[in-house]
């Protein structure tokens, strides 16, 4: 039943990473930390949750990002100019924040989920540019900032989180200029380099943990990720005909509205 719900969350996942940039994040996250603060994977993983959930959501995040940036470069939706060097940069963080995840409780992590989401649906919201672009014209470049220290604190905060770098690149590339179609469409490869590293070091820094089970490969969770991302590939499938069909203001608005629904349920949970 457990690995059932995953698929079905999963799926879920898939359409998300297609029309909104997420990668899986924001859904794998707070599901499979509910699953197990439930007891269902033991009291070892219980007490390792949030971590687990993180380093299994980066994990995932390896194929639906990866699958995603496929579909978006043979549509040819895929702008060069803005994934480098910002994706260098934005590697170079995320090792960062992996390896700073290993230092910080699972309730610290949790709480750091929660008022990040927070900050970010207030930022959509209160300030100008992405809800209702006001940008006219081309797109503009990225500033010198905006691709080094942005790129780094970027992949840091994403890979710390579990969350992928949508959140903060689809912002953004919003308020370059772009349209919520290729922002979002951007947002993927924009997030590997979070998923590849951040597992990576997930899977290193959690080989200690040889308490959590033979379902793991240091923090990953080897039988929800298998769940998760035969859902997530169900789900690609089908978000795949709404790409560009969307308004781009409603588009907007249900970006916002799923972060305010996915911090809901990390509050609740």
């Amino acid at each position: 039943m457990i690995y059932l719900l995953l698929t079905l969350f999963g799926g879920f996942s898939g359409v998300t990473t297609v029309l909104f940039g997420f990668g899986g994040g924001f859904v794998v996250v707070p599901v499979l930390y509910g699953v197990l603060i439930s007891g269902a994977g033991g009291a070892l993983a219980e007490q390792a949750a949030m971590h687990v959930a993180v380093a299994t959501s980066t994990c995932v995040m390896i194929v639906n990002a990866a699958l995603s940036t496929r579909r978006s470069a043979r549509a040819g939706t895929l702008l060069k100019a803005w994934l480098w060097p910002l994706a260098g940069f934005i590697a170079a963080g995320s090792l960062v924040g992996a390896v700073a995840a290993g230092f910080v409780s699972g309730a610290a992590l949790r709480v750091a989920f929660v008022v990040y989401l927070a900050i970010t649906i207030v930022d959509c919201l209160c300030r100008r540019g992405f809800v209702s672009s006001t940008f006219e014209g081309e797109p503009h470049r990225l500033s010198r900032w905006s691709v080094g220290p942005g790129g780094i604190a970027i992949g840091a905060i994403a890979t710390f989180l579990g969350v992928g770098g949508s959140v903060m690149t689809v912002p953004l590339l919003r308020r370059c200029g772009l349209s919520m179609t290729k922002a979002t469409s951007m947002a993927n490869p924009l997030s590997l380099p979070v998923a590849v590293v951040g597992t990576a070091t997930y899977m290193l820094t959690g080989l200690g943990n040889t308490g959590l089970g033979a379902g793991y490969i240091g923090y990953v969770n080897l039988g929800a990720f298998a769940a998760l991302t035969l859902g997530a590939w169900f789900g690609m499938r089908l978000a795949a005909r709404w790409v560009g069909r969307i308004p781009d203001q409603l588009h907007a608005r249900a970006y916002v509205g799923l972060l305010a629904v996915v911090l809901v349920s990390m509050v609740l949970v």
